[in-house]
């Protein structure tokens, strides 16, 4: 049976309960509109504009706190944050919403509040006053009750469930535990309103301070220099720190202020590692930070994906990429910073979970994809992930794994280049489209006996079509260079050679019910494909399905292990654990302990046993087939 209290009344609204904001909306628009419009409108337009605001902080705190580029060196829990967290915290921003309502029957209750004045000195006074005097003492003694066996089982758990604190975290909370918190917040702005003192500046800044020092609190982060308490001793009793909150969640028994750990030195609560640990992290300067066993080297796809960057929209990360309307307003602002970053010219830390005990980062070079196809950008390029490749190999990680992009056999030979520049790398460089032919390849069906290839003489498409032709299967290979095709030809054996044929035109593969995709085609040259023919694809990007009587598989991907830890974001359009399989290539890599660099044309002779090793590792494949069914 669940608590009185303990759930939202609204929890099973979904994004519907974004609609309780609309009474406060009506009335500012009603108010636009009429001349006798409801007199309290222009409350209504504060209370909307501190709600917006309220969430605009825990959103910037949030991005700031997962920028692992900027401050991955100075972060206090280094364990992620995975989707079981994400999703626990979906509804943290329940608060602001409750918080509104209450305020909206504050003012029909207290009808002065509707006629404060712009500013009055004496109320920020008054309000310091009543904040450090009331609410920081109710606060500390209403914390330790909840931290009691029968509150904290059936309410404050929920609160703690949380491994890694976020600023998401600190509106993750039950019913209870806000409607107290509500009432700490308002005893200073309503006794100092009743006092004569209010102001509607009093207002917004106690709110907007309140969260935001909340948020600095749980941002996982430590951004106060230990420098200042040193100078100032007597400071650090009045300002708590992200170190100092951290605490409470590790010991529990320990550190339960609002912002003053005053409280907690009086009452015999105090950790008694704050100061200590503050400053060692404080000064650490990433000495203590984790050194990743592989790396995986992503891109930029466009100017849209961009914002599916966790330290984004954390939830919208969390989820398969998909183009949302809601996010063209922002489109201007991303390519702004896609440029600055372009300028900047440092490879990012994007994300990282954990695999058997073993740290695996992604790492994103600041180019666009249509940046790589601008001749005069090549060498810019190559220089960044050569820089990002020497980068690894100086901290000691094993595996860097190219994505897309970043080994495109024009570009780089598919990582040969770096490879041939430095000799003596420690970190093996590996493209891991191995793993990718041995995906598309197991996807076919086993009784097949013919099929249709693009991008033939690619490094896929040439390992596809020598492994294709040593079964026996019979590859009509697209490509109007003879001398490529019989440069392919000639590298299977004698007896298999007849089972490559070069074709010129789409229409050869009229009769032909399996295609494999590797270079981008037409609607107009799908049209030649017969009907119920299955499309495989490793083109990028993806061809668009229009046919309704075909079959389109998605990407090569494959599934991570069901121990995977710390993965809270989806790697593109993938679904989550589910990541490209030349990412997959290089974790299979990593853990067999490969020593060899896999770059350049394809082994053959090791799909098979890539493909081995990866299920054996527990990496699934994934049946990503979409059926498109003639209407």
């Amino acid at each position: 049976m669940v608590a009185p209290l303990s759930a939202w009344p609204w929890e099973n609204f979904g994004r519907f309960k974004y609609l309780l904001y609309g009474p406060f909306l009506a009335k500012v628009v009603r108010s636009r509109f009429q001349e006798d419009g409801p007199e309290d409108s222009n409350w209504c337009l504060h209370i909307l504009i501190i709600c917006a605001l309220r969430g605009l902080i825990h959103q910037l705190w949030s991005s700031y706190s997962n920028m692992l580029f900027l401050k991955r060196n100075r972060r206090i829990v280094h364990q992620g944050v995975d989707f079981k967290q994400i999703d626990m915290e979906w509804d943290w921003d329940n608060f602001i919403i409750l918080q509104a309502l209450i305020a909206s029957i504050a003012c029909y209750i207290f009808p002065f509040l509707e006629n404060l004045p712009l500013w009055n000195t004496k109320g920020f006074i008054a309000l310091l006053t009543l904040h450090m005097a009331v609410s920081e003492p109710l606060y500390y003694w209403m914390h330790r009750c909840f931290h009691g066996n029968h509150l904290f089982t059936h309410y404050h758990y929920l609160h703690h469930s949380s491994p890694v604190p976020q600023p998401f975290t600190a509106g993750n909370a039950t019913l209870l535990e806000h409607l107290v918190l509500t009432g700490i917040i308002g005893i200073p702005i309503l006794g100092a309103s009743l006092m004569g003192y209010g102001s509607i500046s009093m207002i917004y800044a106690y709110v907007l301070i309140f969260d935001f020092l909340r948020c600095l609190g749980h941002c996982n982060v430590e951004v106060v220099p230990y420098q200042i308490f040193e100078t100032i001793p007597f400071l650090r009793y009045l300002i708590y720190t992200p170190t100092y909150h951290s605490l409470h969640h590790q010991d529990m028994r320990t550190n339960f202020c609002l912002f003053m750990p005053l409280f907690d030195s009086f009452w015999k609560t105090l950790n008694g590692k704050s100061w200590e640990l503050h400053k060692k992290i404080s000064s650490n300067l990433g000495k203590s930070a984790r050194v990743p066993d592989f790396v995986f080297l992503a891109h930029v796809v466009d100017v849209s994906a961009a914002l599916h960057a966790p330290f984004v929209f954390r939830s919208f990360a969390a989820m398969p990429f998909s183009t949302n309307l809601l996010l063209i307003p922002l489109w201007p602002g991303t390519l702004s910073v896609v440029l600055m970053m372009w300028a900047w010219s440092k490879t990012f830390v994007y994300s990282f979970y954990q695999l058997r005990g073993r740290l695996h980062q992604t790492w994103v070079v600041p180019r666009c994809g249509f940046q790589y196809f601008l001749p005069f950008a090549s060498e810019g390029i190559n220089k960044h992930i050569e820089q990002a490749i020497l980068r690894a190999d100086k901290l000691g990680v094993k595996v860097i794994s190219l994505a897309a992009l970043n080994k495109n056999e024009a570009l780089n030979g598919g990582g040969t280049l770096f490879v041939n520049n430095h000799p003596n790398l420690k970190v093996r460089v590996v493209h891991g489209n191995t793993l990718t032919a041995a995906v598309i390849l197991n996807d076919l069906p086993k009784d097949v006996e013919e099929v249709f290839l693009t991008g033939a003489t690619s490094k896929l498409g040439r390992a596809i079509a020598l492994y294709l032709c040593r079964r026996r299967v019979r590859v009509l290979m697209l490509t109007t260079s003879g001398e490529r095709f019989q440069k392919v030809q000639k590298e299977a054996p004698m007896d298999c050679q007849s089972n490559l044929v070069q074709v010129t035109k789409h229409q050869a593969a009229r009769n032909c019910k399996t295609w494999i995709v590797g270079k981008w085609i037409t609607p107009r040259q799908q049209s030649w494909a017969p009907r119920g023919t299955h499309f495989h694809q490793f083109v990028v990007p993806p061809i668009l399905p229009i046919r309704r009587d075909c079959i389109y598989s998605d990407l090569a991907a494959m599934r991570l292990p069901d121990d995977v830890q710390e993965l809270g974001c989806c790697e593109y359009t993938m679904e989550r654990g589910v990541v490209h399989a030349c990412h997959a290539g290089g974790v299979v890599h990593l853990l067999e302990g490969w020593t060899h660099h896999e770059v350049g044309a394809i082994d053959v002779d090791r799909i098979d046993l890539v493909w081995d090793s990866a299920l054996k590792h527990g990496i699934r494949p994934v049946s990503s087939t979409k059926a498109k069914t003639s209407q």
